[in-house]
């Protein structure tokens, strides 16, 4: 009787390693993140191995050079902030909460790109093509929760998702230089100037 291929119920050996392949670059990314945010883009590759568990040979066969593991971990940043507004807007109590909720990744989200442009000032054409993705992955998503804070009531029409994201973006400028400012206060704030006002 023949063994069972794809089709049946054992993984070939070539696909069960690109999974774990997958699951170590995964597992690379989360860590790296953890690791800017709190050590900036500059630390060392060996703090990312031992965050993730993994020796640096696999870190550098996946990312050959600093710039493209800052790169990588900026892009699933992006994608993980992109994918949890749908399900933030599915599982809130109301569409300003799911909105609320998705700033505060997306504020996560500056602070681990934190030293960015520094890392890959030497690329700026690749730098261009991040930020083009970020404003393509994010301005519909934060249009799709406005709209829906909009159509329930729970916000005045007329915030454009552009000028919302910019300047949370400005608000989380300087957060490091001084202990006594929390961006995400005056964050909450500007989120709290968007509501309808009481008759």
């Amino acid at each position: 009787m023949a063994a069972e291929g794809p089709a049946g119920g054992s993984p070939s050996p070539s696909r069960s390693k690109r999974a774990d392949a997958q699951r170590n670059r995964e597992t690379v990314l989360t860590a790296a993140a953890e690791v800017f945010v709190t050590s900036g883009v500059d630390a060392p590759i060996r703090r990312i191995a031992a965050q993730a568990g993994v020796g640096m040979a696999t870190i550098y066969r996946h990312f050959p050079t600093r710039a493209d593991l800052v790169t990588a971990v900026y892009q699933h940043q992006i994608e993980a902030c992109a994918e949890a507004g749908p399900h933030l807007l599915a599982r809130a109590g109301s569409p300003f909460d799911a909105l609320r909720q998705w700033i505060d990744l997306f504020v996560d989200f500056l602070v681990t790109k934190h030293g960015l442009a520094d890392a890959l000032q030497s690329d700026s054409d690749r730098f261009a093509a991040l930020h083009a993705h970020f404003l393509d992955r994010l301005l519909p998503v934060c249009a799709q929760l406005l709209d829906a804070a909009v159509e329930a009531g729970d916000i005045r029409p007329g915030t454009q998702p552009y000028e919302l994201l910019r300047g949370i973006g400005n608000l989380c400028v300087g957060r490091d230089d001084d202990p006594r400012y929390d961006p995400r206060r005056l964050i909450a704030l500007l989120l709290q100037g968007l509501r309808p006002h009481a008759s």
